[in-house]
């Protein structure tokens, strides 16, 4: 029970206090004390250490010779790593009377991304935080481990799984000509339940590859929902881009109320940029994804078997009192210390979680 309340803390203070500065990016004309110092938790880390040495994934990449497929793939795979990441998000206009700007968003983790699954046509990658926070006295935490999101790749994936609001996933046909060349993303929360899914095309150029999805729904993220309850979905592009050492992930999303007419409140860009540290410690994570990557094995497995088996998924979050995210990661905990049986209480927690029309 200590892990989940110290995940749930985790997961709603990601953050770090800003210096305060006279400019603000996009809002410059306007006095308003409330931009310049981004919202969040006020935590801060130690010191880390980032390589600066290109990884070898990307020097492969600059091969000329290799395939658009090669290239494709090795992009992917670079995306794995250890990491220290930074979070930013800031809207930049709005569409309503009066509209006034909220508050700029950053936060911060140090995580590491592991290949969970790969094939010539499909790549999974685990996102696993590890965490320490500089304490009043100066001293250094204990490790706060969790697993973070997920993101499946797929070749040429023939559908997805659209999110239409109301914790309600539809499945969508692609259509051979406009599927072609292309890869699917597939994002799950901490739970290992779907969050978004969209396809698009990498593209490579002699020191440069990056990957831009097509318009994609999804749901409000925590840093939105657990402070606004103004609009419904995000709806926006995703693009990555792979660096010599890391990777960076640019949001362009409007914040949508699901009328008639889907009103757009606002639009805001987003940054996600992972540099790949070294010198780090990272053995708590590396023991608890060992100890536990069997549990969340099934775990996956059981919410893609409701996923791929309905044309219509609904997740519900709450049922009796049962919390789906504390319930999971608390049998994960148990199977950690050994509890082995609770794998067959796995797929009745997805069932009684789920709603699925076939």
């Amino acid at each position: 029970m200590k892990k989940i309340i110290l995940s749930i803390l985790l997961l709603s203070s990601l953050a770090i206090s800003a210096n305060e500065s006279d400019y603000v990016f996009g809002w410059s004309h306007l006095e308003n004390p409330n931009l310049k110092i981004p919202r969040g938790g006020t935590t801060t880390g130690p010191e880390v250490s980032l390589d600066s040495q290109p990884s070898s994934l990307w020097e492969k990449m600059q091969n000329p010779k290799l395939s658009k497929l090669e290239k494709d793939r090795l992009a992917i795979l670079s995306m794995a790593g250890k990491y220290r990441v930074y979070f930013d998000f800031m809207e930049t206009m709005g569409f309503v009377e009066n509209y006034q700007p909220k508050q700029p968003y950053q936060s911060w983790a140090t995580e590491f991304v592991e290949v969970v699954d790969e094939k010539k046509d499909f790549i999974s990658l685990q996102h696993i935080i590890v965490m320490y926070f500089k304490q009043d006295d100066g001293s250094i935490s204990y490790p706060v481990v969790m697993k973070h999101w997920r993101q499946d790749w797929k070749y040429e994936d023939s559908e997805i799984n659209t999110f239409i609001g109301n914790k309600t996933w539809v499945k969508n046909r692609i259509p051979w000509m406009t599927k072609k060349g292309t890869w699917s993303q597939a994002a799950y929360q901490v739970d290992d339940t779907p969050r978004y899914q969209s396809y698009g095309k990498w593209t490579h150029s002699e020191n440069f590859s990056s990957w831009t999805s097509k318009e994609t729904w999804r749901p409000l993220p925590r840093r939105e929902f657990s402070v606004r309850d103004d609009y419904d979905v995000m709806i926006g592009t995703n693009i990555q881009t792979i660096t010599p050492t890391g990777w960076v992930h640019e949001q362009n999303n409007k914040k949508v109320v699901l009328n008639k007419n889907h009103k757009v409140l606002a639009k805001e860009i987003g940054i996600a940029r992972y540099e790949r540290i070294k010198d780090f410690d990272w053995s708590a994570g590396d023991n608890y994804w060992k100890n536990t990557k069997i549990f969340w094995g099934e775990v996956r497995e059981a919410w893609n078997k409701e996923l791929d088996n309905s044309k219509i998924f609904k997740i519900q979050s709450e049922v009796d009192g049962e919390i789906l995210f504390s319930k999971l990661f608390m049998m994960a905990d148990q199977y950690e210390e050994g509890e082995t049986e609770v794998l067959k209480n796995i797929e009745d927690i997805v069932k009684t979680h789920s709603t699925t029309q076939k």
